[in-house]
């Protein structure tokens, strides 16, 4: 018996290395990350407890052993969201909102201010709402853009092009997987339905990494693209959560070295424009 929360807390530790928070990797570790004692005495609790935590067979820790093991584990604020959403939803509570399919005003306004940088927004299960014109021609000639409404998430496991668009296809494949994993309760049933048909459509490409620990740290990453007008291009990846707009997240590429820098500005040049919403 597993739960959302345990999961969450078991990536988190076996993601954080010991020399992070001050103790000796030791020449007999075996296991990826803080041992469950050493994070049990970080944050003050029993090692059974942290164990059935882990476990799922308690699913309602207090908020400040909660707080002590985000502490422990040195989160960031979002990752604490993820964690405290995680603990609520263990308890049942779950969205029958269907994902956000609109765009605010002020949420255009700052893609448009993005320009002439590759930038998408995104809804809670991958479907892409809007997108800058230089986004547009960066995954435009992989096919993402011919589905009527694009799916983030449906395009990288079930379009071929996406393959030979990411030369680490493995990983992005594994960040989108995360990412419909993370920005959902447990039991959205909107979630639900997508990973059913996901499952269909990609089989175990999808379905093995839906049902694989949790990654909770996919929101920053630096990914290869390999284009057919720009080469081969280096993108840090930054997202960022929107307050108050249905699990809404955009997505920033920013050039990780001066060849991709060149290559996005002579791409955007091509063709200047503004926001497009799709």
């Amino acid at each position: 018996m597993t739960s959302e929360l345990g999961d969450l807390l078991r990536a988190y530790r076996e993601a954080l290395a010991p020399e992070d928070v001050g103790l000796p990797r030791g020449a007999r570790r075996r296991t990826p990350g803080l041992r469950r004692s050493e994070l049990a005495t970080l944050a003050e609790v029993s090692v059974e407890y942290l164990t059935r935590l882990e476990q799922g067979r308690d699913k309602h820790p207090s908020p400040e052993i909660l707080g002590a093991l985000a502490d422990a584990l040195r989160l960031a604020s979002d990752e604490r969201f993820l964690l405290l959403r995680a603990s609520k939803g263990t308890g049942g509570a779950c969205t029958t909102e269907p994902p956000a399919d609109s765009v605010r005003p002020p949420v255009r306004a700052l893609l448009d201010r993005l320009e002439p940088s590759p930038a998408v927004l995104l809804n809670r299960v991958g479907d892409v709402l809007a997108a800058t014109s230089t986004y547009r021609r960066l995954l435009g000639p992989f096919g993402l853009f011919d589905d009527d409404h694009p799916n983030l998430l449906r395009f990288v496991l079930t379009e071929p092009r996406a393959r030979e668009a990411y030369p680490d296809w493995e990983r992005v494949a594994d960040r989108q997987v995360a990412a419909l994993r993370m920005e959902s309760v447990p039991g959205d049933p909107h979630v639900v339905e997508l990973a059913h048909a996901m499952s269909v459509l990609a089989g175990a490409a999808f379905s093995e990494r839906f049902a694989a620990p949790l990654q909770p740290r996919y929101r920053t990453a630096t990914e290869r693209m390999r284009h057919p007008e720009a080469g081969d291009l280096r993108l840090d990846l930054e997202t960022l959560a929107l307050p108050d707009a249905d699990g809404q997240r955009l997505v920033a590429h920013l050039p990780a070295d001066e060849a991709t820098s060149a290559a996005l500005d002579r791409l955007a040049g091509r063709r200047p424009g503004a926001l497009r919403a799709v």
